[in-house]
């Protein structure tokens, strides 16, 4: 059976193929708009397992999550462990079959921690356990993951009063990948609403 996520995943024609193999696949990543967290970043934060790193703050898997009818608690919640949300978010996954959800989850699986299993409720303690092990490894933290994937430049989304003084101390430390900030106007769109 021909495995989900291959080294031509999603590359159709011999073209696509050429073009990223031969060329796209060895430049260096500048991301111009990431959701990274430059305190994560500035700490070089050691997440203590795949439900921290995936679900603390992704709100695109939250909302998933919520449209398949999981409690807020396993979304947002203080009161219920990494592994519980996890577990929910593993549930969820099937469900998001065509959406990019599902293909961003299984790349990063894969290429990440070379998990090669699709994640459903079946394979969740296994693929949780696996990739939990390899994340507490020095090249599975902030710094070490950008490193690993060759990350030159990373574009922050900043709230406009932010104080950037986690890219201020990064620049001054001279972290060899530059984390940039950028500005995120929604608060300032909705001055009327209080934070």
């Amino acid at each position: 059976m021909k495995r989900f996520i291959h080294k031509n995943f999603l590359l159709q024609t011999d073209t696509a193929r050429e073009l990223y193999h031969e060329h796209a696949k060895k430049q260096p990543i500048i991301d111009y708009h990431c959701h990274l967290d430059p305190a994560h970043i500035a700490a070089d934060r050691k997440f203590d397992n795949l439900g921290q790193i995936w679900l603390e703050g992704d709100h695109y898997k939250w909302r998933a999550m919520r449209t398949n009818g999981i409690d807020e608690r396993y979304c947002t919640g203080k009161d219920t462990s990494d592994w519980e949300k996890f577990e929910k978010w593993a549930e969820t996954v099937p469900y998001t079959m065509r959406n990019p959800l599902y293909h961003w989850t299984h790349l990063e699986l894969k290429t990440a921690f070379g998990v090669e299993e699709l994640l459903n409720p079946e394979s969740a303690r296994r693929i949780y356990d696996t990739c939990t092990e390899k994340l507490r490894t020095p090249e599975f933290s902030a710094r070490g993951l950008m490193k690993r994937y060759d990350v030159e430049v990373v574009c922050t989304t900043d709230d406009p009063a932010d104080t950037l003084e986690h890219h201020i101390a990064l620049k001054n430390e001279g972290f060899e990948i530059k984390v940039l900030p950028t500005w995120r106007p929604d608060k300032a769109m909705a001055v009327e609403k209080p934070t």
